[in-house]
Protein backbone atom coordinates (compact mmCIF):
# COMPACT_ATOMS: atom_id res chain seq x y z
CA UNK A 1 0.00 0.00 0.00
CA UNK A 2 1.10 3.55 -0.99
CA UNK A 3 1.97 5.95 1.78
CA UNK A 4 0.26 8.36 0.40
CA UNK A 5 -3.07 7.38 0.07
CA UNK A 6 -5.06 10.84 -1.11
CA UNK A 7 -3.43 13.91 -2.29
CA UNK A 8 -1.58 15.71 -3.07
CA UNK A 9 -4.18 18.60 -3.42
CA UNK A 10 -2.53 22.44 -3.91
CA UNK A 11 -4.75 24.67 -1.85
CA UNK A 12 -4.45 27.91 -1.17
CA UNK A 13 -1.69 30.13 -3.58
CA UNK A 14 -0.93 33.98 -3.85
CA UNK A 15 2.62 35.59 -4.75
CA UNK A 16 4.54 33.76 -2.89
CA UNK A 17 3.27 30.86 -0.90
CA UNK A 18 1.31 27.71 -1.65
CA UNK A 19 -0.28 24.86 0.38
CA UNK A 20 -0.54 21.16 0.09
CA UNK A 21 -2.80 18.95 1.97
CA UNK A 22 -2.28 15.32 1.88
CA UNK A 23 -3.29 11.59 3.49
CA UNK A 24 -1.22 8.98 4.43
CA UNK A 25 -1.56 5.64 5.68
CA UNK A 26 0.37 6.17 9.01
CA UNK A 27 1.97 9.11 11.12
CA UNK A 28 4.78 10.46 8.95
CA UNK A 29 6.78 13.66 8.40
CA UNK A 30 5.77 14.90 4.98
CA UNK A 31 8.05 17.09 2.89
CA UNK A 32 7.28 19.26 -0.62
CA UNK A 33 10.11 20.01 -3.30
CA UNK A 34 9.79 22.66 -5.59
CA UNK A 35 12.93 23.37 -7.53
CA UNK A 36 14.93 24.81 -4.69
CA UNK A 37 12.23 25.27 -2.21
CA UNK A 38 11.51 22.76 0.40
CA UNK A 39 9.24 22.55 3.17
CA UNK A 40 7.95 19.65 5.93
CA UNK A 41 4.68 18.96 8.06
CA UNK A 42 4.29 16.49 10.36
CA UNK A 43 1.19 14.81 10.26
CA UNK A 44 -1.83 14.92 12.37
CA UNK A 45 -4.78 12.69 13.59
CA UNK A 46 -7.71 12.52 13.47
CA UNK A 47 -9.60 9.17 14.53
CA UNK A 48 -7.34 7.26 13.38
CA UNK A 49 -6.75 9.07 9.71
CA UNK A 50 -3.69 10.84 9.11
CA UNK A 51 -3.11 14.48 7.21
CA UNK A 52 -0.82 16.82 6.52
CA UNK A 53 -0.90 20.53 4.80
CA UNK A 54 2.66 21.59 4.00
CA UNK A 55 3.29 25.51 3.54
CA UNK A 56 5.32 26.20 0.75
CA UNK A 57 6.63 30.10 1.62
CA UNK A 58 9.25 32.53 -0.23
CA UNK A 59 8.39 31.75 -4.15
CA UNK A 60 8.35 33.75 -6.51
CA UNK A 61 5.61 35.40 -7.98
CA UNK A 62 4.02 34.68 -11.57
CA UNK A 63 6.83 31.64 -11.05
CA UNK A 64 6.22 27.65 -12.24
CA UNK A 65 7.79 24.76 -10.30
CA UNK A 66 6.85 21.31 -10.53
CA UNK A 67 6.85 19.47 -7.21
CA UNK A 68 7.65 16.68 -5.46
CA UNK A 69 6.14 14.53 -2.42
CA UNK A 70 8.42 12.89 0.06
CA UNK A 71 6.78 11.16 3.02
CA UNK A 72 9.33 9.91 5.38
CA UNK A 73 11.77 10.61 2.96
CA UNK A 74 9.98 7.84 0.17
CA UNK A 75 9.19 9.60 -3.23
CA UNK A 76 5.42 8.97 -3.76
CA UNK A 77 4.49 11.81 -6.21
CA UNK A 78 4.34 12.20 -8.69
CA UNK A 79 3.74 7.96 -9.13
CA UNK A 80 6.77 6.07 -11.04
CA UNK A 81 3.59 5.00 -13.32
CA UNK A 82 1.87 8.58 -14.25
CA UNK A 83 1.03 9.58 -17.87
CA UNK A 84 0.25 12.93 -16.67
CA UNK A 85 2.88 15.61 -16.77
CA UNK A 86 3.92 17.20 -13.47
CA UNK A 87 2.31 18.58 -11.18
CA UNK A 88 2.90 22.34 -10.67
CA UNK A 89 2.58 25.48 -8.34
CA UNK A 90 2.23 28.59 -10.53
CA UNK A 91 2.00 31.47 -7.87
CA UNK A 92 -0.31 34.14 -9.23
CA UNK A 93 0.98 37.09 -11.29
CA UNK A 94 -1.66 40.15 -10.97
CA UNK A 95 -0.31 41.52 -14.19
CA UNK A 96 -1.94 38.19 -15.50
CA UNK A 97 -5.76 38.66 -16.25
CA UNK A 98 -7.24 36.61 -13.78
CA UNK A 99 -9.14 33.27 -14.97
CA UNK A 100 -11.31 31.10 -12.06
CA UNK A 101 -12.92 28.09 -12.88
CA UNK A 102 -16.31 27.68 -10.70
CA UNK A 103 -19.28 24.37 -10.25
CA UNK A 104 -20.97 22.55 -8.07
CA UNK A 105 -22.92 19.06 -7.18
CA UNK A 106 -20.83 16.74 -8.12
CA UNK A 107 -21.64 12.49 -6.99
CA UNK A 108 -18.55 9.87 -7.55
CA UNK A 109 -19.59 6.90 -10.32
CA UNK A 110 -17.35 5.36 -12.23
CA UNK A 111 -16.06 6.93 -15.19
CA UNK A 112 -17.75 4.26 -18.02
CA UNK A 113 -20.78 3.03 -20.05
CA UNK A 114 -22.89 2.89 -17.17
CA UNK A 115 -21.55 5.74 -15.22
CA UNK A 116 -21.95 8.33 -18.08
CA UNK A 117 -25.53 6.35 -18.68
CA UNK A 118 -27.00 7.53 -15.25
CA UNK A 119 -24.81 10.22 -13.97
CA UNK A 120 -23.69 12.05 -17.49
CA UNK A 121 -20.17 12.83 -18.14
CA UNK A 122 -18.11 14.41 -15.15
CA UNK A 123 -17.24 17.96 -16.59
CA UNK A 124 -14.30 18.39 -13.88
CA UNK A 125 -12.58 15.03 -15.64
CA UNK A 126 -13.32 15.94 -19.25
CA UNK A 127 -11.68 19.85 -18.43
CA UNK A 128 -8.58 17.95 -16.28
CA UNK A 129 -7.93 15.95 -19.45
CA UNK A 130 -7.95 18.62 -21.72
CA UNK A 131 -5.65 20.37 -19.47
CA UNK A 132 -3.09 17.57 -19.56
CA UNK A 133 -3.82 17.21 -23.05
CA UNK A 134 -5.19 13.79 -23.56
CA UNK A 135 -8.59 14.87 -25.53
CA UNK A 136 -9.37 17.24 -28.30
CA UNK A 137 -12.21 20.58 -27.41
CA UNK A 138 -14.10 22.55 -29.04
CA UNK A 139 -14.07 25.60 -26.53
CA UNK A 140 -12.67 29.06 -28.39
CA UNK A 141 -11.07 30.03 -24.77
CA UNK A 142 -10.24 26.27 -23.69
CA UNK A 143 -7.25 25.22 -21.37
CA UNK A 144 -4.98 24.39 -23.40
CA UNK A 145 -2.20 21.66 -22.25
CA UNK A 146 0.56 24.05 -24.62
CA UNK A 147 -0.62 27.34 -23.02
CA UNK A 148 -0.35 26.95 -18.70
CA UNK A 149 -0.88 30.66 -18.97
CA UNK A 150 -4.33 29.80 -20.03
CA UNK A 151 -5.11 27.28 -17.23
CA UNK A 152 -7.44 28.37 -14.08
CA UNK A 153 -5.75 30.46 -10.80
CA UNK A 154 -8.10 28.82 -9.58
CA UNK A 155 -11.27 26.41 -9.04
CA UNK A 156 -14.24 27.22 -7.01
CA UNK A 157 -16.35 24.72 -5.80
CA UNK A 158 -19.43 25.76 -4.71
CA UNK A 159 -20.96 22.98 -2.39
CA UNK A 160 -22.14 19.03 -2.56
CA UNK A 161 -18.69 18.01 -3.65
CA UNK A 162 -19.89 14.86 -1.71
CA UNK A 163 -23.36 13.42 -1.28
CA UNK A 164 -23.72 12.21 2.20
CA UNK A 165 -27.30 10.76 1.75
CA UNK A 166 -27.34 10.06 -1.89
CA UNK A 167 -24.95 7.63 -1.89
CA UNK A 168 -23.41 5.22 -4.67
CA UNK A 169 -23.65 1.68 -5.33
CA UNK A 170 -19.72 1.52 -4.31
CA UNK A 171 -20.16 3.40 -1.29
CA UNK A 172 -23.54 1.43 -0.15
CA UNK A 173 -21.21 -1.60 -0.47
CA UNK A 174 -18.64 -0.03 1.88
CA UNK A 175 -21.81 1.35 4.46
CA UNK A 176 -23.08 -2.18 4.55
CA UNK A 177 -19.69 -4.00 5.14
CA UNK A 178 -19.53 -2.14 8.12
CA UNK A 179 -23.45 -1.94 9.62
CA UNK A 180 -26.65 -3.37 8.95
CA UNK A 181 -28.37 -0.75 6.46
CA UNK A 182 -31.56 -1.67 7.53
CA UNK A 183 -31.01 0.60 10.66
CA UNK A 184 -30.87 4.13 10.75
CA UNK A 185 -29.25 5.87 9.32
CA UNK A 186 -29.62 3.19 6.41
CA UNK A 187 -27.53 3.69 3.32
CA UNK A 188 -27.06 7.82 4.34
CA UNK A 189 -23.45 8.29 5.65
CA UNK A 190 -23.15 7.60 9.66
CA UNK A 191 -19.78 8.60 11.31
CA UNK A 192 -16.45 10.10 10.07
CA UNK A 193 -14.88 6.86 8.48
CA UNK A 194 -17.93 7.10 6.18
CA UNK A 195 -16.60 10.43 5.34
CA UNK A 196 -13.07 9.26 4.58
CA UNK A 197 -14.43 7.11 2.22
CA UNK A 198 -16.69 9.31 0.61
CA UNK A 199 -13.87 11.93 0.07
CA UNK A 200 -11.83 9.01 -1.56
CA UNK A 201 -14.13 8.12 -3.79
CA UNK A 202 -14.23 11.92 -4.53
CA UNK A 203 -10.66 12.43 -5.46
CA UNK A 204 -8.78 9.29 -6.42
CA UNK A 205 -9.75 9.28 -10.13
CA UNK A 206 -6.56 9.50 -11.88
CA UNK A 207 -7.67 12.70 -14.02
CA UNK A 208 -9.26 14.46 -11.44
CA UNK A 209 -6.38 13.78 -8.93
CA UNK A 210 -4.13 15.28 -11.00
CA UNK A 211 -5.70 18.30 -11.65
CA UNK A 212 -6.33 18.52 -7.77
CA UNK A 213 -2.67 18.60 -7.19
CA UNK A 214 -2.09 21.08 -10.18
CA UNK A 215 -4.35 23.60 -9.63
CA UNK A 216 -5.20 25.86 -6.63
CA UNK A 217 -8.97 24.93 -5.02
CA UNK A 218 -11.06 26.80 -2.60
CA UNK A 219 -14.76 25.30 -1.32
CA UNK A 220 -17.85 25.53 0.26
CA UNK A 221 -20.21 23.32 1.52
CA UNK A 222 -23.78 23.39 0.51
CA UNK A 223 -26.96 20.53 1.99
CA UNK A 224 -25.53 17.18 0.47
CA UNK A 225 -22.31 17.48 1.67
CA UNK A 226 -23.88 16.74 5.05
CA UNK A 227 -28.53 16.18 4.51
CA UNK A 228 -30.35 17.27 1.78
CA UNK A 229 -32.42 20.60 3.38
CA UNK A 230 -30.14 21.00 5.78
CA UNK A 231 -30.88 23.78 8.38
CA UNK A 232 -34.02 24.32 6.00
CA UNK A 233 -36.12 25.97 8.86
CA UNK A 234 -36.19 25.34 12.63
CA UNK A 235 -39.11 22.61 12.22
CA UNK A 236 -36.25 20.67 10.05
CA UNK A 237 -33.41 20.97 12.59
CA UNK A 238 -35.80 19.58 15.64
CA UNK A 239 -36.53 16.76 13.50
CA UNK A 240 -33.36 15.51 12.47
CA UNK A 241 -32.16 16.54 16.40
CA UNK A 242 -34.81 14.05 17.97
CA UNK A 243 -33.10 10.81 15.45
CA UNK A 244 -31.34 8.60 17.64
CA UNK A 245 -28.06 9.03 14.59
CA UNK A 246 -28.21 12.89 13.39
CA UNK A 247 -25.89 14.02 16.19
CA UNK A 248 -22.64 11.92 14.95
CA UNK A 249 -23.73 12.75 11.32
CA UNK A 250 -22.99 16.25 11.70
CA UNK A 251 -20.38 16.06 13.85
CA UNK A 252 -18.21 13.88 11.48
CA UNK A 253 -19.67 16.18 8.62
CA UNK A 254 -18.29 19.49 9.96
CA UNK A 255 -15.53 17.54 11.31
CA UNK A 256 -14.42 16.10 8.07
CA UNK A 257 -15.24 19.34 6.05
CA UNK A 258 -12.95 21.18 8.15
CA UNK A 259 -10.23 18.43 7.66
CA UNK A 260 -10.68 18.02 3.88
CA UNK A 261 -12.29 21.35 2.45
CA UNK A 262 -12.19 24.44 4.67
CA UNK A 263 -8.29 23.88 6.12
CA UNK A 264 -7.12 24.93 2.74
CA UNK A 265 -9.15 27.52 2.19
CA UNK A 266 -7.39 29.41 4.01
CA UNK A 267 -4.44 31.42 3.79
CA UNK A 268 -0.76 31.20 5.96
CA UNK A 269 -1.79 33.67 8.35
CA UNK A 270 -5.61 32.73 8.95
CA UNK A 271 -4.74 29.11 9.84
CA UNK A 272 -2.44 30.61 12.23
CA UNK A 273 -5.24 31.95 13.82
CA UNK A 274 -7.43 29.28 13.70
CA UNK A 275 -7.74 27.47 17.40
CA UNK A 276 -7.54 23.74 15.92
CA UNK A 277 -4.93 24.75 13.85
CA UNK A 278 -2.40 26.32 17.00
CA UNK A 279 -2.94 22.96 18.96
CA UNK A 280 -1.65 20.75 15.69
CA UNK A 281 1.16 23.10 14.76
CA UNK A 282 2.45 23.73 18.64
CA UNK A 283 2.50 20.34 19.49
CA UNK A 284 5.95 19.10 20.73
CA UNK A 285 5.50 15.80 21.98
CA UNK A 286 6.52 12.86 20.28
CA UNK A 287 4.05 11.13 17.35
CA UNK A 288 1.66 13.17 15.75
CA UNK A 289 -1.09 15.31 17.41
CA UNK A 290 -4.78 14.00 17.68
CA UNK A 291 -7.09 16.31 16.83
CA UNK A 292 -10.07 14.50 17.29
CA UNK A 293 -11.79 15.51 20.53
CA UNK A 294 -10.88 18.87 20.48
CA UNK A 295 -12.12 19.24 16.61
CA UNK A 296 -15.13 17.40 17.27
CA UNK A 297 -15.97 19.32 20.59
CA UNK A 298 -15.31 22.63 18.33
CA UNK A 299 -18.04 21.33 15.25
CA UNK A 300 -20.59 20.66 17.61
CA UNK A 301 -20.57 24.05 19.61
CA UNK A 302 -20.67 25.52 16.02
CA UNK A 303 -23.92 23.66 14.94
CA UNK A 304 -25.39 24.91 17.89
CA UNK A 305 -23.79 28.71 18.10
CA UNK A 306 -23.05 29.11 14.52
CA UNK A 307 -21.39 32.27 15.54
CA UNK A 308 -18.94 30.42 17.50
CA UNK A 309 -16.85 29.53 14.32
CA UNK A 310 -16.87 30.95 10.50
CA UNK A 311 -16.65 28.73 7.76
CA UNK A 312 -16.76 32.04 4.99
CA UNK A 313 -13.59 33.50 3.51
CA UNK A 314 -12.46 35.55 1.63
CA UNK A 315 -9.40 36.84 -0.69
CA UNK A 316 -7.98 39.48 -3.07
CA UNK A 317 -6.48 38.76 -6.12
CA UNK A 318 -4.93 42.28 -6.30
CA UNK A 319 -7.07 45.03 -7.85
CA UNK A 320 -8.78 42.63 -10.45
CA UNK A 321 -10.94 41.21 -7.85
CA UNK A 322 -11.85 40.26 -4.35
CA UNK A 323 -13.65 36.98 -3.44
CA UNK A 324 -15.79 36.51 -0.84
CA UNK A 325 -17.24 32.65 -0.02
CA UNK A 326 -20.07 32.59 1.57
CA UNK A 327 -21.51 30.23 4.25
CA UNK A 328 -25.13 29.93 3.65
CA UNK A 329 -25.79 26.81 5.54
CA UNK A 330 -24.34 26.69 9.06
CA UNK A 331 -24.71 30.30 9.82
CA UNK A 332 -28.46 30.53 9.32
CA UNK A 333 -30.33 32.09 12.13
CA UNK A 334 -33.82 29.42 12.24
CA UNK A 335 -35.88 31.04 14.76
CA UNK A 336 -39.53 31.73 12.97
CA UNK A 337 -39.55 35.08 14.55
CA UNK A 338 -36.14 36.13 13.30
CA UNK A 339 -35.04 34.30 10.57
CA UNK A 340 -31.80 35.12 8.15
CA UNK A 341 -29.28 33.56 5.93
CA UNK A 342 -26.70 35.27 7.68
CA UNK A 343 -26.37 35.65 11.57
CA UNK A 344 -25.80 38.98 12.85
CA UNK A 345 -21.69 38.11 13.01
CA UNK A 346 -21.64 36.63 9.53
CA UNK A 347 -23.37 39.79 8.19
CA UNK A 348 -20.86 42.08 10.06
CA UNK A 349 -18.03 40.29 8.49
CA UNK A 350 -19.54 40.23 4.77
CA UNK A 351 -20.33 44.34 5.45
CA UNK A 352 -16.62 44.77 6.46
CA UNK A 353 -15.49 43.08 2.67
CA UNK A 354 -18.48 44.33 0.72
CA UNK A 355 -16.34 46.66 -1.08
CA UNK A 356 -15.57 47.99 -4.10
CA UNK A 357 -12.04 49.54 -4.83
CA UNK A 358 -11.50 46.27 -7.50
CA UNK A 359 -12.28 46.05 -10.56
CA UNK A 360 -14.89 43.15 -9.86
CA UNK A 361 -16.54 41.85 -6.86
CA UNK A 362 -17.34 38.37 -6.78
CA UNK A 363 -19.41 36.51 -4.19
CA UNK A 364 -19.42 33.03 -3.96
CA UNK A 365 -22.84 31.24 -2.42
CA UNK A 366 -23.90 27.97 -3.19
CA UNK A 367 -27.35 29.07 -3.52
CA UNK A 368 -28.02 31.63 -6.20
CA UNK A 369 -29.01 34.87 -4.49
CA UNK A 370 -31.13 35.61 -7.87
CA UNK A 371 -33.49 32.72 -8.32
CA UNK A 372 -36.26 32.77 -11.53
CA UNK A 373 -38.03 35.97 -10.28
CA UNK A 374 -41.01 34.32 -10.20
CA UNK A 375 -39.38 31.33 -8.14
CA UNK A 376 -37.97 33.87 -5.47
CA UNK A 377 -41.77 35.60 -5.07
CA UNK A 378 -42.68 31.71 -4.49
CA UNK A 379 -40.21 31.11 -1.98
CA UNK A 380 -40.66 34.55 0.04
CA UNK A 381 -44.53 33.99 0.38
CA UNK A 382 -43.39 30.82 1.54
CA UNK A 383 -41.33 32.29 4.79
CA UNK A 384 -44.08 34.90 4.83
CA UNK A 385 -46.66 31.51 5.36
CA UNK A 386 -44.61 30.19 7.79
CA UNK A 387 -44.17 33.64 9.33
CA UNK A 388 -48.53 33.91 10.47
CA UNK A 389 -48.92 36.07 7.39
CA UNK A 390 -52.66 33.80 6.66
CA UNK A 391 -52.79 32.51 10.30
CA UNK A 392 -51.55 29.97 12.27
CA UNK A 393 -52.99 27.26 9.64
CA UNK A 394 -50.95 28.55 7.10
CA UNK A 395 -48.07 29.06 9.06
CA UNK A 396 -47.74 25.27 9.72
CA UNK A 397 -48.35 24.58 5.99
CA UNK A 398 -45.79 27.34 4.99
CA UNK A 399 -42.87 25.44 7.28
CA UNK A 400 -44.45 21.64 5.95
CA UNK A 401 -44.00 23.76 2.40
CA UNK A 402 -40.45 24.82 2.68
CA UNK A 403 -38.99 21.37 3.50
CA UNK A 404 -41.17 19.71 1.21
CA UNK A 405 -40.42 21.70 -2.06
CA UNK A 406 -36.97 23.15 -1.33
CA UNK A 407 -37.97 26.66 -0.47
CA UNK A 408 -35.18 27.63 1.05
CA UNK A 409 -33.02 29.34 -1.29
CA UNK A 410 -31.74 33.34 -0.18
CA UNK A 411 -35.73 34.26 -1.05
CA UNK A 412 -36.81 32.22 1.06
CA UNK A 413 -34.81 34.52 4.12
CA UNK A 414 -35.96 37.62 3.22
CA UNK A 415 -34.14 39.70 5.95
CA UNK A 416 -30.46 38.32 5.18
CA UNK A 417 -31.60 39.11 1.03
CA UNK A 418 -32.61 42.32 1.17
CA UNK A 419 -29.54 43.36 3.37
CA UNK A 420 -27.02 41.84 1.28
CA UNK A 421 -29.10 43.27 -1.42
CA UNK A 422 -28.58 46.72 0.18
CA UNK A 423 -24.69 46.15 0.27
CA UNK A 424 -24.24 45.18 -3.26
CA UNK A 425 -26.43 47.98 -4.35
CA UNK A 426 -23.82 50.44 -2.73
CA UNK A 427 -20.70 49.00 -4.08
CA UNK A 428 -22.38 48.98 -7.57
CA UNK A 429 -23.14 52.65 -6.91
CA UNK A 430 -19.87 53.99 -5.54
CA UNK A 431 -20.65 54.29 -2.01
CA UNK A 432 -18.47 52.08 -0.76
CA UNK A 433 -15.00 52.79 -2.64
CA UNK A 434 -14.54 52.89 -5.97
CA UNK A 435 -17.28 51.39 -8.07
CA UNK A 436 -15.98 47.79 -9.59
CA UNK A 437 -16.98 47.21 -13.30
CA UNK A 438 -19.09 44.21 -11.44
CA UNK A 439 -20.89 42.93 -8.70
CA UNK A 440 -20.92 38.88 -9.77
CA UNK A 441 -22.61 36.58 -7.81
CA UNK A 442 -21.08 32.62 -8.35
CA UNK A 443 -23.79 30.19 -7.42
CA UNK A 444 -24.23 26.32 -7.95
CA UNK A 445 -26.98 24.25 -6.51
CA UNK A 446 -29.81 24.35 -8.36
CA UNK A 447 -29.03 21.54 -11.59
CA UNK A 448 -28.90 24.00 -14.27
CA UNK A 449 -27.40 26.74 -15.51
CA UNK A 450 -28.07 30.59 -16.22
CA UNK A 451 -26.63 33.94 -16.35
CA UNK A 452 -29.22 36.85 -15.14
CA UNK A 453 -28.44 40.49 -14.67
CA UNK A 454 -30.09 42.67 -11.94
CA UNK A 455 -31.21 46.63 -12.69
CA UNK A 456 -32.52 48.87 -10.22
CA UNK A 457 -36.20 49.43 -9.77
CA UNK A 458 -37.83 52.48 -10.40
CA UNK A 459 -38.93 52.65 -6.48
CA UNK A 460 -35.81 51.61 -4.89
CA UNK A 461 -33.79 54.18 -7.47
CA UNK A 462 -35.60 57.07 -6.47
CA UNK A 463 -33.34 59.53 -4.67
CA UNK A 464 -29.98 57.61 -5.39
CA UNK A 465 -27.17 57.41 -7.22
CA UNK A 466 -27.35 55.35 -10.47
CA UNK A 467 -25.55 52.18 -10.20
CA UNK A 468 -21.83 52.03 -11.94
CA UNK A 469 -21.49 48.16 -11.78
CA UNK A 470 -23.07 45.94 -13.85
CA UNK A 471 -25.10 43.43 -11.04
CA UNK A 472 -25.29 39.85 -12.83
CA UNK A 473 -25.72 36.13 -10.86
CA UNK A 474 -24.23 33.20 -12.95
CA UNK A 475 -24.22 29.95 -12.23
CA UNK A 476 -22.69 26.31 -13.08
CA UNK A 477 -24.58 23.52 -11.52
CA UNK A 478 -24.14 20.25 -11.76
CA UNK A 479 -20.72 19.19 -12.28
CA UNK A 480 -21.61 15.90 -12.27
CA UNK A 481 -25.50 15.32 -11.18
CA UNK A 482 -27.54 16.06 -14.18
CA UNK A 483 -31.71 15.86 -13.69
CA UNK A 484 -33.34 13.14 -15.47
CA UNK A 485 -34.49 14.79 -18.94
CA UNK A 486 -38.12 14.71 -17.81
CA UNK A 487 -37.18 16.93 -14.90
CA UNK A 488 -35.22 19.50 -16.93
CA UNK A 489 -38.66 20.69 -18.98
CA UNK A 490 -40.76 20.79 -15.69
CA UNK A 491 -38.06 22.75 -14.10
CA UNK A 492 -37.63 25.14 -17.01
CA UNK A 493 -41.52 25.21 -16.72
CA UNK A 494 -41.88 25.91 -13.33
CA UNK A 495 -39.13 28.15 -12.54
CA UNK A 496 -39.49 30.27 -15.20
CA UNK A 497 -43.30 30.22 -16.80
CA UNK A 498 -45.92 29.39 -14.14
CA UNK A 499 -44.08 30.31 -10.65
CA UNK A 500 -43.79 33.96 -12.49
CA UNK A 501 -47.33 35.43 -12.31
CA UNK A 502 -47.84 32.83 -9.71
CA UNK A 503 -45.07 33.50 -7.53
CA UNK A 504 -46.25 37.94 -8.02
CA UNK A 505 -49.42 37.08 -7.22
CA UNK A 506 -49.06 35.70 -3.36
CA UNK A 507 -46.58 37.60 -2.66
CA UNK A 508 -48.53 40.45 -2.61
CA UNK A 509 -50.95 38.70 -0.95
CA UNK A 510 -48.74 38.05 1.85
CA UNK A 511 -47.25 40.92 1.64
CA UNK A 512 -43.68 40.13 1.15
CA UNK A 513 -41.43 43.11 0.81
CA UNK A 514 -40.54 44.06 -3.14
CA UNK A 515 -36.87 43.18 -4.10
CA UNK A 516 -34.88 46.37 -4.82
CA UNK A 517 -33.82 45.56 -7.96
CA UNK A 518 -35.88 43.78 -10.94
CA UNK A 519 -33.65 40.73 -13.03
CA UNK A 520 -33.59 39.19 -16.40
CA UNK A 521 -32.26 35.89 -17.99
CA UNK A 522 -29.40 36.85 -20.03
CA UNK A 523 -28.46 33.16 -21.00
CA UNK A 524 -29.93 29.56 -20.00
CA UNK A 525 -31.02 27.67 -18.37
CA UNK A 526 -29.13 24.61 -19.62
CA UNK A 527 -28.90 21.56 -18.01
CA UNK A 528 -25.94 19.80 -18.83
CA UNK A 529 -23.05 18.54 -16.68
CA UNK A 530 -20.88 21.61 -17.24
CA UNK A 531 -18.01 23.58 -15.46
CA UNK A 532 -17.87 27.20 -16.03
CA UNK A 533 -15.05 29.56 -16.33
CA UNK A 534 -14.23 33.23 -15.25
CA UNK A 535 -11.79 35.25 -16.98
CA UNK A 536 -11.49 38.91 -16.20
CA UNK A 537 -10.79 41.04 -19.81
CA UNK A 538 -10.18 44.26 -20.42
CA UNK A 539 -13.60 45.02 -20.87
CA UNK A 540 -15.00 43.13 -17.93
CA UNK A 541 -15.76 39.66 -17.96
CA UNK A 542 -15.84 36.57 -20.13
CA UNK A 543 -17.74 33.37 -19.03
CA UNK A 544 -18.09 30.28 -20.90
CA UNK A 545 -19.58 26.84 -20.02
CA UNK A 546 -18.24 23.29 -21.24
CA UNK A 547 -18.97 19.73 -20.90
CA UNK A 548 -17.56 16.37 -21.39
CA UNK A 549 -19.01 14.80 -24.15
CA UNK A 550 -18.09 10.79 -25.37
CA UNK A 551 -17.29 9.86 -29.10
CA UNK A 552 -16.94 7.06 -30.52
CA UNK A 553 -17.15 4.74 -27.14
CA UNK A 554 -14.19 6.50 -25.79
CA UNK A 555 -15.74 6.83 -21.98
CA UNK A 556 -12.64 7.52 -20.04
CA UNK A 557 -11.43 9.94 -22.95
CA UNK A 558 -14.73 12.50 -23.25
CA UNK A 559 -14.12 15.38 -25.42
CA UNK A 560 -14.23 19.03 -23.73
CA UNK A 561 -17.01 20.78 -25.52
CA UNK A 562 -18.44 24.76 -24.76
CA UNK A 563 -22.22 24.40 -23.93
CA UNK A 564 -22.27 28.59 -23.67
CA UNK A 565 -20.39 31.87 -23.83
CA UNK A 566 -21.31 34.94 -22.09
CA UNK A 567 -19.13 38.49 -22.52
CA UNK A 568 -20.14 41.10 -19.46
CA UNK A 569 -18.52 44.39 -20.28
CA UNK A 570 -18.30 47.64 -18.78
CA UNK A 571 -21.05 49.72 -19.92
CA UNK A 572 -23.64 50.82 -17.59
Amino acid sequence: MSALLLGPLLRYVDEESASVWVKTASAAMVAVRAGKHRASARTFRVHDHHYALVELAGLPSGTHLDYEVMVDDELVWPTSDSSYPPSRIVTLDHSKPLRMAFGSCRTSVAHDAEGNETHGVDALRAYALRMAGMTDSSAEHDPDPDDEVRWPDLVLFLGDQVYADETTAEMRAFIESRRDIEEPPWTELKDYEEYTQLYELAWTDPANRWLLSTVPTAMIFDDHDIRDDWNTSQAWKDEMEATEWWHGRIVAGLASYWVYQHLGNLSPAERKADEIWQQITSHDGEGEYDASALLDAMVEKADQEPETYRWSHSRDFGDQARLIVLDSRAARVLDPEQRSILDDNELAWLDERMRGDVDHLLIGTSLPFLLAPGLHYVEAFSEALAGGAWGRRGAALGEKLRTTVDLEHWAAFQEGFQTVAAMALEVARGIRGRAPATVTFLSGDVHHSYVSEARITRRAGRGQPPLKSRVVQAVCSPIRNPLPRRMRFATAALSYGVAGPLGHVVARSAKVPKAPVRWRLLNGPWFDNNLATLEVTPGGLHLWWARGEVHDGAHDRPSFVEVATLDIDDRR
